[in-house]
Formats: structure tokens, sequence, C-alpha cells
């Protein structure tokens, strides 16, 4: 504790004094970057001290900016000068003239690890890191996630949403493109489901990047969530282990070690987790005839009861090549596996036009699902002897398996009528494979300059393989050809790029191009259909960025960028847990293409941050889900009635390129630090979207319908989380959500209130961690809207999972429980922009 007086007596000289001996004289720039040892991460907020030989009470100096960058002004002279940090060993240079500019240079600062163990004021680093080009959110300070999903993980990220049924949407807008570790993978491409098999104990942290430049994939209109898997670099052998157990059932366990020598680095995280996931829906269903009079109505009551077992593990190792550290191979592998059981009980109550009783009936699905991950990783990474030069190469290899079965049943109430049993078999693989090299070039006075270039390759191939059909009494399967087929989707998209940036004084700019090359394939095997899609595409980017001080920024961007379908939207085999309501994707989408303008803002004062950003999107061929009537009836026999059977019109629910959208809103994100422990988090998106276009399709009386799509709908969501100390060293954090009523063409949905509350407390020494989380406290996270089609009208609700209570404990060994030099992770594979990208 002693060893931070000297800091704290050098801040209140600072303030307190500024005096010079000899009269007025021209300062001169004094400039450096301050650098992690081990890792060459920039060491943010370090404090370069200006110590005068002739008047040892004058005393200036400053701190770094994000990049590890320092520039301050002091008159000629005499200075001792030291760089420090917490926790790592200060670097001095004593009686230096200074008459002139200097430039410092790179100044590399090693850990401390004597005073590792003595410093426990350095708070852990902010949940939340604001930044221009990117919001950073670090998931170890969040108690609330502890024992949960990917999707916990980013359901309280600012900026991002995730619907009821685990769709993610950043700035409410679902076309994001999902990275892990800044590249795409089989861990986030097959579905919602299959990215919830991400635990949160592997996640390091999750970047938010609203307005990509040139260097990342075009692919996301919305922008992209980049998620860092845990890879540490401390030295010595350190890591942590975690339990945890919860209602409804959940418990599992992981582990996450870390051994760190001169020349090389060895890092994993293991999870296992058991999962039980009780959900639930209704829809309540009235039917019209041609003149608009009632026919009927039906009510579809869903229980979801979710049973799975998961293992994850990633696993690296890290090889420097010289004594330097400039050159370095890293290797790593993840592998996933989960198992699970699950059940669809859907209950239906059918009446007549004046809500008299007709017929009640039971559907019942039992599905037993499988899936598997296993991603190869490998990065070269050459660094030259210039500061920022450097050459990368990348390949990942990776396949993922969702193989899914299930029976369903159907039996007509009170006469005990059983109906065909019904059985669908989904096997789905994807494999692809990256390549990408990434080479990066400062250049100019003080290298103010910095010319990149690259290429990346992605090929995948994607498989479905779905069978519909009646189990007979005698087990055999008789497949049905209306409703079965075999899905082989190609995607092979060849990316190069090219940005040049640089920085006048206070302005900077940065402008790219990329050119995309993509070779699309859709097959139907059973059918024998082919389409083959291949276009070229540029995507031109620029960003401006004028700096008021260090802690006010302005950014001006546009990007353009697109969307293309994913697996679900183009599967054209319909969903078969409900028979009247189904989803069937659209094999022939054509992707959405988008120009993003973006205007941010940043402002940073001792205790608080502000951000904020108006933005605008205008996409052409948008994807939206719309429900139409197929033409066909669910009939089904009335035991009191024979001669006027039940009969139900069956609705499906598709996506479609539909027409054009205009997209703007304003964010804004603060974070305020009263005193130490305490953090307030607040972030509000309002956003109004424009859509036009019409949509024409034959309904269940074999007519001819148009309907107009366009809709102008405002929406908006606000997240608050606060974290601080409670009596009893006990740590409270709270987080709030809200999501705005909203609605589009055929729907409209209510406004969603959650939150989620968690505490924490130190034990063993401050070695391990007691916590407890509760999940939806209020059970309040359901959705609820009304969707109208010529014919009929829906009101539904559903909720994915219900409240969960989770009790964790954490045991740290040779890890020091508040470290501020714990961001020191490795490469997040996207690299770093100019510091105004926006």
């Amino acid at each position: 504790m002693n060893k931070l007086l000297p800091v704290t007596l050098f801040l209140i000289s600072l303030i307190g004094y500024t005096q010079g001996a000899q009269g007025p004289q021209e300062p001169i720039k004094i400039t450096g970057t301050v650098l992690d040892q081990e890792t060459d991460q920039p060491l943010e907020y370090a404090t370069l001290v200006l110590h005068s030989v002739s008047n040892p009470e004058k005393v200036t100096g400053g701190i770094t900016d994000a990049k590890g960058q320092f520039e301050v002004e002091a008159a000629p002279g005499n200075y001792n000068i030291s760089v420090e940090y917490i926790s790592y060993k200060s670097y001095k240079l004593n009686n230096q003239n200074l008459s002139s500019a200097t430039d410092l240079g790179v100044i590399r600062l090693s850990l401390d690890v004597g005073q590792l163990a003595e410093v426990e004021v350095v708070g852990e680093r902010t949940t939340v890191e604001l930044r221009l080009d990117k919001k950073v959110y670090n998931v170890g300070s969040d108690l609330t996630v502890k024992g949960g999903s990917v999707t916990d993980v980013l359901s309280n990220v600012p900026s991002v949403s995730v619907d009821v049924e685990g769709n993610i949407s950043l700035r409410g807008n679902e076309s994001v493109r999902i990275l892990i570790n800044g590249k795409p993978s089989a861990l986030s491409g097959l579905s919602p489901e299959a990215l919830q098999q991400l635990p949160s104990d592997a996640i390091e942290k999750v970047e938010v990047i609203t307005n990509p430049s040139a260097r990342y994939d075009a692919e996301g209109t919305a922008g992209i969530l980049n998620i860092i898997l845990k890879q540490g670099k401390t030295a010595g052998l350190n890591g942590s282990i975690n339990l945890y157990a919860g209602h409804p059932e959940t418990y599992g366990g992981s582990a996450s070690l870390n051994l760190r020598r001169d020349r090389f680095n060895i890092f994993t995280n293991t999870t296992y987790r058991y999962r039980s996931g009780p959900g639930n829906a209704l829809f309540n269903q009235e039917n019209f005839d041609a003149n608009g009079n009632t026919l009927s109505f039906q009510d579809e009551i869903r229980d979801y009861q979710r049973n799975d077992k998961s293992f994850n593990t990633n696993i690296g190792f890290e090889l420097f090549l010289d004594k330097d550290n400039t050159s370095s191979i890293t290797n790593s592998f993840v592998f996933g596996k989960s198992n699970g059981d699950n059940t669809v009980n859907v209950d239906f109550f059918n009446f007549d036009a004046d809500r008299n009783p007709t017929i009640q009936r039971n559907r019942f699905t039992l599905e037993d699902e499988f899936e598997e991950e296993v991603q190869y990783s490998l990065n070269y990474q050459k660094k030259f002897e210039k500061e920022g030069h450097m050459l990368t190469f990348d390949y990942q290899y990776s396949k993922g398996l969702d193989n899914e079965s299930s029976i369903i049943e159907e039996v007509i109430l009170g006469d005990n009528i059983a109906l065909d049993t019904e059985r669908t078999i989904d096997d789905q693989t994807q494999i692809s494979q990256l390549v990408q090299m990434d080479y990066v070039l400062p250049f100019g006075k003080d290298d103010q300059s910095q010319f990149e270039m690259g290429y990346r390759g992605t090929f995948n191939n994607n498989n479905t393989d779905f069978d519909f059909g009646v189990q007979q009494q005698d087990g055999n399967f008789n497949s049905d050809p209306n409703f079965s087929n075999e899905l082989n989707y190609k995607e092979y998209v060849n990316a190069a790029y090219m940005q040049l940036g640089s920085k006048f004084d206070k302005f900077s700019i940065l402008g790219g191009l990329r050119m995309e090359a993509s070779d699309i394939a859709i097959e139907l095997v059973n059918t024998n259909e082919l389409t083959n899609k291949d276009y070229v595409n540029w995507f031109p980017s620029i960003f401006l960025g004028y700096e008021f001080t260090e802690k006010e920024q302005l950014t001006l961007s546009y990007s353009k960028r697109l969307r293309r379908p994913w697996s679900r939207f183009i599967n054209p085999f319909p969903s078969r847990s409900s028979n009247t309501n189904l989803f069937q994707g659209n094999p022939d989408l054509d992707p959405t293409f988008t120009d993003a303008y973006d205007l941010g803002y940043l402002k940073r004062w001792d205790k608080f941050t502000f951000t904020t950003s108006g933005y605008f999107n205008r996409s052409t061929g948008v994807f939206q889900f719309v429900s139409r009537e197929t033409g066909d009836f669910v009939t089904i026999e009335n035991p009191e009635d024979p001669q006027n059977p039940i009969i139900v019109p069956v609705q499906v629910r598709s996506p479609i390129n539909l027409a054009t959208e205009d997209r703007y809103g304003m964010e804004f994100t603060t974070t305020y630090t009263p005193k130490k422990d305490w953090r307030l988090t607040w972030n509000v998106n309002a956003f109004q979207r424009d859509l036009k276009g019409n949509y024409t399709y034959i309904n269940s009386q074999n007519v001819e319908i148009v309907q107009n799509f366009d809709a102008n709908n405002f929406s908006w969501f606000t997240r608050f989380s606060s974290k601080l100390p409670l009596p009893g060293k006990i740590d409270l954090q709270a987080n709030f959500f809200y999501m705005g009523a909203s609605r589009d063409a055929q729907n409209t949905n209510k406004g969603m209130l959650s939150s989620d509350l968690a505490l924490s407390k130190d034990i063993l020494k401050d070695k391990g961690s007691l916590t407890l989380n509760v999940g939806d406290i209020f059970n309040s996270r359901i959705r609820k809207s009304e969707t109208r089609t010529e014919n009929v009208l829906t009101y539904s609700e559903f909720q994915w999972r219900e409240r969960q209570i989770t009790l964790s404990l954490q045991y740290r060994f040779n890890q020091p429980q508040n470290q501020k030099g714990e961001n020191r992770e490795g490469r997040s594979g996207g690299g770093e922009d100019m510091d105004f990208e926006g």
C-alpha cells in the first residue's frame, strides 16, 4: 500500500503547483509509448512523471491513452523521468536534459510480482469500456452471467438486445455478424441454439463494432460482435476453478489454466454444464371467412422442457520464435459437444364462431438433439523493427454437427382417438475453412500514417438432410416426399482490401475499399433443383475524426455492407412442432445491401464517460418474415358431429426480400464511477424504421392477395446496470432492461421489462468468490405480439426460459483478485484501426 503514496503525492503536487523557476519559456513536447513487456499490449492510464532536478518541488507529467501513447508539454530543463503503472516495475531515467521536442520511444514495463500480492486498492476492469470505434464488454466483471451462456453475456452488452428465442440484434437490427476471436466460425454458424452452447466462463470479452472498416467482412448490416475467448498471458502457472448449481436444475464447473514461460505460453479453459430450460408459449387464433365474419377459434398452449448436457474446451499453445518475441506461432483447438432431450407439449382447444367448445387435442413432441463443434486455428505473427509494422497469417478449420430426431404424437382428448405418429429427422453439417493474411505498414513523419492490406477467403459447405413421415405401429417409417429433402448450401467468398489512414495534428482520416467475390450454390437433392448465384461487390468505407483533447473526440463514418441469408433462412423444410403454425425457410433469398452512416462523440471526465451516436442505414432487399395461409387445412374428425369435421387453416411464416428500409436513430451510453467499487452504466437506443414493399400470395380461399407492407415503426430499448459495495464486503450488481413496443407490416409487439440481480463476496483470504445471481427476477421476459393476415388474427406469448437462480464458487490460484493488467489478452483477430474509427 505504501508504494502508492508517491503517486498520490504526485497528483496533489500536479494540481497545486504551476509556477516556473525562471519565468516563461516556450514549452517542448515529450512523447512516447508504454507497452506491456510480455505481450506488447498498450498500457492505458500509465503515468509519466517529470521531476525537475534544479527545482525539486516542480513536477509535471501526464497519462497514456488507449494506445499506450502519451504527449505532454514541459519547460526545457533537466528532469528525472519515471513511468509508473500500478503492479508494474517503474521505468526511470535520471538527470535527462530536455532542451527540444523529445520522443522517448517505446517503453516496456514488466510486472512487479512482489507488489501484485499487496495491491488491493486497484479495482478490476470496468464492465464496459467505451471507445469511439467500439464498445468493449469485459465478461469477468459481470456477476449476473456466472454459469450462463454466451447469449446471457450478450444480453448485458450496451447496444445489443437478445430476444426470447435467442436471436441477437444490434441497435434493434438482427443483421449482426458474430465472430469468434475475430473470425467466422462453426461455433456460431448453425443456429442461435448452437451459439448458446458456448458458456460464459469461456469468454474473455465482447467487442461491439457498429460501423466496421474495410478490414472486416462486409457481412452484417448492423455491425459486428466479436467474441474473444479466454487466453491467459500472466507469467508462471496460474488459473481458476469455478463450480455452480441452480434452479431450474442447473449445475456445472469450469477450469481455466495458464502456463507462461519466456519462449512459450500454454492456456486452456474447459467447461461442463447441465441445464434444464422450461419455457412456454400460447397462440390465440381467430379465423375469418372472405367477408370478414368469424368462422372459428383455436387456442394453442405450448409447454417446453429442455434438458442439455454440454462439454466445451479451448486449448492453445503459443511459441515465440526469437528472444525478442517479435515472431510467434499460436495453435488453438476448440471442441464442444452437447446432448439434449427436449419435449414440446401442445394443447389445442377449438371453438365455433360463438366460442362453444368443439374439440380438444394434444400434440406431444419428443426431440433428441446432438451437437458437436470442432475448430482448429493457426496464427503466425511477425513484428518488424518499426513499431506497428506487422505481418499476420491465419488458417482456421471448423466443423459443426447438429442432429435432431423428433417423434410427434397427437391424440383427440375425450374420445382418446390417436392420430398418426409423425417423425422428423433433421441432420445438419457445416464445414468451414478460412485463410487470411494482413499486412500493416506505418509510415510518414512520426509514423502518423498507416497503410494496410489483406486477403480473406472463407469457404463454407452446409448440408441439411430433413426427413418427415409417419411412424407405423410396427416401427416402420414411411417417409413423406412432400416434406422431405436434402439441401446442400455452398458459400465461397474471396475478399481483398486496402486502407490508408493518416493523422494531421488533431484531425484523422481513414479510407478503405473491400472487394468480395461470392460463389453461392443451393441444391435440393431430392428434386434436382440447383440454384447458382455468383456476384462481385465493392464495399468502400471512410472514417473522419477530430480530437478536441485526449478526452474528447468526434467521428463521422460511412461504410457499405451486406447481409447474406444464413442456413435457417434458406432451409425450405417446415417445422412440425405445430401442424397449423409452421416456419419455413426460403432458398431463393438474395443478400440485403446497406449504406451505413454514423456520427459519434466521446467525452471523458475523471469519473464519468459519455458517448453518443447518431446513425442512418438505407437497405435494399430487406429480409422480412411474413405469415401467409398455405391453402392447406388440418381436418380433424369431430366425434360428436362426424358430418362436420373441424377445419383449421395452416399458416406458414417465411422470410422474403421485401423492398427497401430506412433505419435511423440515436444512442447514448454513460458510465459513472463516483468512488472505488462503485460503477453505474446506462444505455438507451431509440430508432425509427420505415419499410416499403408489397407481397402477393394465394390465400386459403384460392384468391390472389396483394398485401402492402409499408410500415413506419418507432421503437426503443434501454439498459441500466449498477455495481456497488454493501456492508460485509459484499458486492451488489443489478441490471434492468426494457424493450419498447414496436410494430411491423404484420406484427404488433408489446413492451417487455426484465431485470437480473447478483450478490458476490470474496472468501478464503480473497482467493475465492461466492456469487448468487437471479436471472429474470420477476419472470417477465416474455414476448407478447399480435399478428394479422387476411383471414387470421393471432395473439401470442412466448417465454424461452423461466426465472433462473444460480449459486457459484470460484477459486483462484497464483492469480491476484484484482489485477490492473488483466486485460493483457492475446490478439483479438481483428487488430486495431486508428483510434477514431466509427
